[in-house]
């Protein structure tokens, strides 16, 4: 019992690391130009709109579309999601807030 609850948490550990659990990734190609959104009404007071972006899911660009959020605590601020050049490659660094 106590061999397999050990091995469920090192699976569940590995596997957070293939989902870009450190905050960034990478790709080979430059992501596609940034899609226009129609942002709609607040669901209520509090919220702020946070932009869609390109992410990278298997081989290829996905679109994340935005989304209202409440922020996490009072004055906390949206940093966007971007995308960097990095020695030849893109370097998806996540949004967050702070």
């Amino acid at each position: 019992m106590r061999r397999s609850i050990l091995a469920l948490a090192l699976a569940g550990f590995s596997l957070a690391a293939c989902g870009g659990g450190y905050g960034y990734y990478y790709a080979n190609t430059p992501p596609p130009p940034m899609r226009g959104e129609v942002v709609g009404v607040a669901p209520g007071p509090g919220y702020v709109w946070v932009n869609g972006y390109w992410g990278w899911r298997g081989n290829a660009y996905s679109w994340v579309p935005g989304y209202y959020a409440r922020p996490p605590h009072a004055h906390a601020v949206w940093v966007s999601p971007r995308w960097d050049r990095d020695r030849g490659r893109y370097r998806f660094r996540e949004g967050h807030w702070r």
